[in-house]
């Protein structure tokens, strides 16, 4: 069994466990395992939606990871486990929000580490986020990297911290004897993103001539299949308790729209709005239509476009060296989005 890029992958043991398989990362991670012969057993919530596994030759397992007994059932049997579940907000949440974000992100990661060390899992990944790595608070679109602390002292949402919180519950098991390493994601693109993610919506709008406007900024971007080679190298050849970054290239707003034209034959549009403005614009729809409504669609959260106006690079150094991670290309992930949404009969929505 070898990777993508020919290198040696190592068969399990038994039952290789994916939380998070119906999201968008999850869904392209339990394709190429099984494509790969792998027996996977992928938790869901039986109440969410969970089309992204339709069709699959897998086992279900009904669960939440809130319940640690229910966790410790899952991994049993398993000799790795892949945690991609988590709560993912870029929105101010409300104080119910903020809770349900802290227990699944962090006392959800904290059930699954117990429940690997106790039922004797081989090895874990944890799916981190880049919002979890530290920043330069001076220069925030100079390069990052896993050795930067999580600066704390930022407006950062809550999503973040959570994030940054997760990845300590899985060094407190690394502590206790736990292979765990954690992949860290940057903003995915690519096929089988039925929710759809929020790039995803982007692209969608895009295509079906509903994007108006938009922002300076940018960010790192990573193809589905990259993100997906990048946990199998790290569950294979990852040091317990490294974290490894993870990004195809950075691209502005620009670039990602001009590949985006290239791809559906569309102007992109003319109006580019400065970031105080767009600032101003969303935080008054998140303190009046949302308030009303809370859950109404909001393209670019307060929190998005903070980020975006980072600018903010990373420096993938370390998965290129320890693991022998080689990203390919951000215009082929959005090409298969592409061919993804217009298969899906998403694109006239």
């Amino acid at each position: 069994m070898t990777t993508e890029a020919g290198d040696p992958y190592r068969a399990p043991r038994g039952v290789t466990l994916v939380t998070g398989g119906s999201g968008h990362f999850g869904a392209n991670l339990v394709r190429r395992l099984l494509a790969e012969g792998h027996e996977v057993r992928a938790l869901i919530q039986p109440e969410a939606n969970n089309r992204a596994l339709d069709g699959l030759e897998l086992e279900r397992f009904a669960g939440d990871v809130r319940d640690p007994l229910r966790m410790r059932e899952a991994c049993g049997g398993c000799g790795q486990v892949f945690h991609a579940a988590a709560k993912v907000s870029t929105r101010a949440p409300t104080p119910a929000q903020e809770r349900e974000i802290w227990e699944i992100n962090v006392l959800g990661t904290r059930n699954v580490v117990r429940a690997c060390l106790d039922e004797g899992v081989d090895r874990m990944c944890l799916t981190g986020s880049f919002s979890g790595i530290g920043i330069d608070p001076e220069t925030p679109s100079r390069p990052v990297h896993e050795g930067m602390p999580f600066y704390p002292f930022m407006d950062w949402l809550p999503y973040a911290r959570s994030k940054t919180l997760a990845e300590h519950e899985v060094l407190k098991g690394v502590a206790e004897g736990l292979e765990a390493v954690i992949a860290i994601s940057t903003g995915i693109i690519g096929p089988h993103d039925f929710l759809p993610s929020r790039t995803g919506k982007v692209l969608i709008d895009f295509a079906s001539g509903k994007l108006r406007g938009y922002m300076p900024g940018g960010s790192e971007f990573v193809r589905a299949a990259d993100l997906v080679e990048g946990h199998l190298l790290a569950m294979a050849k990852g040091k317990p308790g490294r974290r490894y970054l993870l990004s195809t290239e950075f691209l502005t707003l620009d670039g990602l729209l001009d590949v985006f034209a290239e791809l559906v034959g569309r102007a992109k549009p003319r109006l580019r709005v400065p970031v105080p403005l767009m600032k101003t614009l969303s935080r008054a729809y998140a303190s009046t239509v949302r308030r009303v409504v809370p859950d109404a669609p909001q393209r670019l959260t307060p929190g998005a476009i903070e980020i975006l106006a980072m600018n903010r690079h990373a420096d993938i150094s370390l998965a290129r060296e320890e693991l022998g991670f080689e990203p390919t290309s951000i215009r082929e992930a959005a090409r298969e989005a592409h061919e993804f949404f217009r298969d899906q009969g998403m694109l006239c929505r």
